[in-house]
């Protein structure tokens, strides 16, 4: 069988990987050491935050993970929130799974599944023709450790500066989430609705009286389950059909 002169060798596509994961690794080394602060708030360790950072490569579900720990929430609940929040990605790995080429094993699509996040996503459903799992690893080798040490600096910080500026740094994150949501809601009249809703039920609930008995996670858990789950039903997302079906 000969082999096509030119196609690339796993090593040439997993060094292409690494490349476009770099600038990536970066911006999550920034990110994750503001939520290093908040896995300090937590009671977190450096090394419980390490960990829960290598495990879990997603700044919403660890943020919610941290809260919930913090307000010593039990396991079910901390797993349940980590879930909701982290629930996109399951959608994404199916995704990604469809784009690899034929006779990839299950073990190489769980693999690639294990670390999809937003912009890891963006940059392999980008690639042309079917995605080399070895591509997705390449990025994935210095994505993650960026957001891991990330944290793991940013649970020392907090243990080390000043009171005042380890609150400072917690605001950082707000800022974070507020970007994330601010550019899809101007585009879009419904998400800027929906999370419009979103937060004055959350103001609502957590001031009434009648719901003084259920805890921060739980109270999460529901409305974001209530409020996405109205969204898709209200106002589902049309589809556009292709002409043309690639091969």
């Amino acid at each position: 069988m000969q082999v096509n002169p030119l196609e690339k060798s796993r090593s040439q596509v997993f060094y292409e990987g690494v490349h476009d994961g770099i600038p990536i690794a970066l911006g999550y080394f920034v990110v994750s050491f503001t939520l290093g602060i908040a896995a300090k708030n937590a009671g977190l360790s450096p090394f419980q935050g390490f960990l829960a950072s290598l495990f879990n490569n997603a700044s919403a579900g660890e943020f919610a993970g941290f809260s919930v720990i913090a307000a010593d929430a039990p396991y079910l609940e901390i797993l349940l929130i980590t879930l909701v929040a982290n629930a996109r990605y399951m959608l994404m790995s199916c995704a990604l799974s469809q784009r690899m080429r034929p006779g990839t094993s299950l073990w190489h699509r769980i693999f690639v599944g294990f670390d999809v996040t937003d912009e890891l996503f963006g940059i392999s459903i980008a690639r042309h023709g079917l995605l080399d799992p070895f591509y997705c690893y390449g990025a994935y080798s210095v994505a993650l450790p960026g957001w891991a040490f990330g944290t793991l600096f940013g649970v020392i910080a907090g243990n080390v500066l000043p009171a005042m500026l380890v609150s400072a740094l917690s605001v950082a994150l707000y800022g974070m989430f507020l970007w994330i949501i601010i550019p899809p809601a101007k585009r879009d009249s419904i998400i800027l609705r929906l999370v419009a809703v979103s937060f004055a039920a959350s103001f609502l609930l957590t001031h009434a009286s009648f719901a003084a008995g259920i805890s921060f996670g739980t109270r999460t858990i529901l409305l974001t389950v209530l409020i996405a789950g109205a969204g898709a039903l209200l106002f589902p997302i049309k589809e556009k059909k292709e002409a043309d079906h690639a091969a």
